[in-house]
């Protein structure tokens, strides 16, 4: 191919109507066509990554396996696309403006004015060429976060029409806005979409496709409308209903020829789509005749009145492609851990489950409330997987009731725990104590050898893995032994044994016990899911 492809993917009228699900599956289209595709997430935040955001306002923190802390969009670009994305494929407005004073201080705009414009979207269209050659991609998706017209956005629109007016025929822009059908008129009303394609073509951009989103289909009147109106072919109005799962959205677009249409917008050659793999994992997720109940016990679950699943959405993703995979359907509850705190006997509702997850977090909330629900899981035999919070409350709970070690905690919550079972390793006290809290962080992709006859090694089918971490303390080296005689299984070490990084009882004890301190959701794909989320569904579907 001559040259690269951009495609900025915007969003209009309102936020989260799903431009991250939107650009993933415009990528699985374009990949399936035989184009190299990469995605790009841009967030307008002043932070420098995501890595401080509170999970119950952002979601879950997504992390690449260089260790960069990043919006969950990041994750469902790596499960639809299949791929492994660098750190050069997110940024933020914070990230952007952090790298421009940088060259500034270091003289490297050698004594000239450095300004907000033109530098700054300089800077971002540095950032997308670059991950474009990183991945020595065809095409490059970029995603632009929040809603057009927000003040945030513009040096990121500005990035875009700078780029167009350079590469007129290899940038194209879709817009992702929400049609409303407000309940007392009982009619699709465009005027939102015609605003928002007006704000667009303010900072200098015309959309190239307009996705609808919309609770049904959008008719052909509809599409006509927003066609003149948005000053666009009719036929590049593509319609977006609410679908059962987020995985039908890329066979939803073909539907409607988006694939060939972006490649008219490109300039590309129209090849044919091939979907087939796709289609076969949606059909199949669609199958499962028998439903497994899985709860996920978590502490993030709350905001407001509503369930955030956000916060743990690769963890709910991993169960789903692993029961799939088992042809199974899985129903999740999310069930608050503070609620056995306020009331121990609700712990008995956990016998209604085939199986119990406890996802990673941080801090001292509703955490008795997890190590009850453990000993519960642990003493009625349900099967019971923790990842890396719920790996160190697994060691913590089998500390406290089996190897007899009262008041075993983690230094994370009491310092002064007479046994702190989880503790964060000597070389990290002095950056704590600084308040140095980034560099005590263990992020990103590390290898982990697997002991024979265990579980773990079972599902892996090998002796070495290598897996994304996102945790500051770890199992303390002097209670290892102590735990290992009274029958805990370190199944998974670092290289030099320093590090546990699977625990589990072995299967004569318990069907399946089994906690990480890694985050093997991470890496969990709907082609190929995770070992480890596969052996827990077998294991509840028993």
């Amino acid at each position: 191919m001559a040259s690269p492809k951009y495609i900025f993917v915007v969003g209009g009228v309102m936020s989260g109507i799903g431009k991250g699900v939107a650009s993933s599956a415009i990528g699985r289209i374009m990949q399936s066509k035989g184009y190299k595709t990469t995605a790009i997430k841009i967030d307008p935040y002043i932070n420098v990554d995501a890595g401080t955001m509170n999970p119950t306002e952002h979601g879950e923190v997504f992390v690449l396996d260089d260790g960069y802390e990043t919006d969950q969009d990041m994750g469902n670009y790596e499960r639809f696309l299949g791929e492994t994305l660098p750190s050069i494929n997110y940024m933020t407005t914070g990230r952007v403006y952090q790298e421009v004073i940088r060259r500034e201080r270091n003289l490297e705009y050698k004594g000239k004015n450095v300004e907000v414009v033109p530098d700054i979207p300089l800077e971002v269209i540095r950032r997308i060429t670059e991950a474009q050659k990183a991945a020595n991609a065809d095409v490059t998706l970029i995603e632009v976060g929040g809603t057009i017209g927000e003040y945030q956005n513009i040096i990121f629109l500005e990035a875009a029409r700078m780029l167009k007016q350079k590469y007129p025929h290899d940038v194209g822009v879709v817009m992702l806005s929400y049609v409303p059908i407000p309940g007392n008129i009982g009619e699709m009303k465009t005027k939102p979409t015609q605003y928002a394609a007006r704000s667009l073509n303010s900072v200098g951009l015309q959309a190239d496709v307009i996705l609808a989103r919309a609770a049904v289909p959008i008719d052909e009147k509809r599409k006509e409308k927003i066609a003149i109106f948005c000053n666009i072919l009719p036929e590049r109005v593509i319609s977006a209903p609410d679908v059962e799962s987020i995985y039908d959205v890329p066979i939803n677009y073909e539907k409607d020829g988006l694939g060939d249409i972006l490649c008219d917008v490109l300039g590309l050659e129209r090849r044919p789509t091939d979907l087939s793999a796709w289609e076969a994992f949606v059909k199949k997720s669609k199958n499962g005749s028998k439903k497994i109940n899985i709860a996920v016990v978590g502490k993030y679950f709350e905001s407001g009145e509503y369930v955030l699943a956000d916060a743990y959405i690769s963890v709910l993703e991993a169960l789903k492609h692993a029961a799939y995979s088992q042809d199974l359907g899985v129903k999740l509850s999310y069930l608050d851990s503070e609620g056995y705190e306020q009331d121990p006997a609700k712990l008995s509702e956990l016998k209604n489950y085939d199986g119990v997850l406890v996802p990673g977090g941080f801090g001292s909330r509703g955490v008795e409330g997890i190590i009850a629900a453990i000993q519960f899981a642990r003493e009625q035999k349900i099967p019971y997987f923790g990842l890396c919070y719920g790996m160190q409350l697994l060691t913590i709970e089998y500390a406290r009731n089996v190897a007899g070690l009262a008041g075993a905690n983690t230094a994370e919550i009491n310092k002064d725990a007479p046994h702190p079972i989880i503790d964060v390793m000597p070389g990290q006290e002095d950056l704590l104590t600084k308040q140095d809290y980034g560099g005590t962080m263990r992020l990103g992709t590390y290898p982990c050898v697997l002991k024979e006859g265990t579980i773990a090694h079972g599902a892996y089918g090998s002796g070495e893995v290598a897996e994304r971490h996102r945790h500051r303390y770890e199992v303390n080296p002097e209670y290892i032994q102590k735990l290992s005689d009274a029958g805990l299984v370190f199944s998974g070490t670092s290289p030099d044994g320093r590090l546990m990084e699977i625990a589990e009882l072995s299967k004569d004890v318990h069907p399946f016990m089994l906690g990480t301190q890694f985050h093997p959701e991470f890496l969990s794909r709907p082609l190929s899911p995770h070992p480890l989320f596969v052996a827990f569904i077998k294991a509840a579907s028993k």
